[in-house]
């Protein structure tokens, strides 16, 4: 499994890759068209799947390219697509040794970022986050949730507010600390009531419910988790090429026994991503790199390192923007 080849091109960087609720109708679709390196990425995600997934990601339906089941391995495949373009654009440009570059991914972009550092392959990355999205899907049927944005409260506090709100059958947490100030909620419409209505008492700018059913890193999806770890145990995963940041430790993960046990974690556990990217920024990352569908990760950068560099690669022009950033050493200044 070869790690992704822009990994050794940049010094104090960090790539990051995006999870569900960046996909989009039309995404990676302009990489398709003028990088034969992405074309065959995203050939190869339909052949692996066994159905026409990248038309999926062109042409929509939006409702079905939203379902989760499609939606996580359509976001694997942009991302890889966005890896394969940024790769053919470089060319020749010689990897430069001795330095460090981080991966991290959110939620369900912790999977391509380990096939990004290449511990898992793509053809088994595809498989995994299809069985996650499934098995997410199930769950989310047999005990619906809900989740909420919380704006303007720490995490601690929230957290907080939650376990109090919890308990005798009702279920709230954090399920992402996205960055300061803006924490989504989930758990049970009985607990996630109950945590609402108090958070907002205690201040919150905003709460916002969610338009989903499956109440995401919650124990909601402990029976999600048990079914997963069986697909986890029966991948292979070998040590990864470059340094990840578990999304529930904020840690890097080292070995694979740590791997299998953050990825069957992390359904259930709740996202430390201000933690992740504050965890980076400390160990001297000053450029972070959003590579696939959407923007959202650079965002959320922003609000927690404000003088990092952010820059995201989902079509031609991120593409060739910061490959010339490479070339001119901008990136690695």
């Amino acid at each position: 499994m070869q790690p992704f080849l822009g990994l050794s091109t940049a010094n104090h960087t960090a790539f990051l890759f995006p999870g569900q609720g960046s996909q989009h109708v039309g995404m990676a679709a302009e990489l398709h068209q003028h990088y034969p390196a992405a074309r065959a990425a995203l050939e190869e995600a339909d052949d692996v799947l066994g159905f026409a997934l990248s038309r999926l990601m062109f042409e929509g339906p939006e409702d079905e390219l939203t379902d989760t089941i499609n939606a996580q391995p359509a976001l694997m495949a942009a991302s890889v697509a966005a890896m394969r373009a940024l790769e053919a654009e470089l060319g020749n440009l010689s990897a430069r040794g001795g330095q460090t570059v981080y991966v991290a991914g959110h939620s369900m972009g912790e999977y391509t970022a380990l096939v990004a550092a290449g511990s898992i392959s793509y053809a088994d990355g595809l498989r995994l986050v299809r069985e996650r999205g499934r098995l997410m899907k199930l769950a989310g049927e047999q005990a619906p949730g809900l989740m909420a944005a919380i704006l303007g409260l720490e995490e601690a506090q929230v957290a907080e507010i939650c376990a109090q709100a919890s308990g005798e059958g009702a279920i709230a947490q954090v399920a992402n600390d996205n960055c300061p100030g803006q924490i989504v909620i989930s758990g049970n419409r009985r607990g996630m009531e109950a945590a609402m209505a108090a958070l907002t008492a205690a201040g919150a700018r905003k709460v916002v419910p969610l338009a989903v059913s499956i109440a995401a890193h919650s124990p909601l999806m402990q029976p999600a988790a048990e079914a997963l770890r069986a697909a986890i145990d029966a991948t292979t995963i070998l040590p990864p090429q470059a340094p990840i940041i578990g999304n529930t430790t904020a840690q890097e993960l080292t070995t694979v026994d740590a791997i299998r046990n953050e990825l069957t974690a992390q359904l259930t556990g709740s996202v430390q991503w201000t933690a992740s990217i504050q965890h980076m920024a400390d160990v001297g990352v000053t450029t972070f790199v959003e590579l696939g569908a959407g923007e959202v990760l650079t965002g959320l950068v922003k609000r927690i390192a404000r003088s990092a560099r952010r820059v995201t690669v989902r079509d031609v022009e991120g593409v060739r923007t910061y490959a010339e950033m490479l070339r001119f050493g901008i990136a690695t200044s």
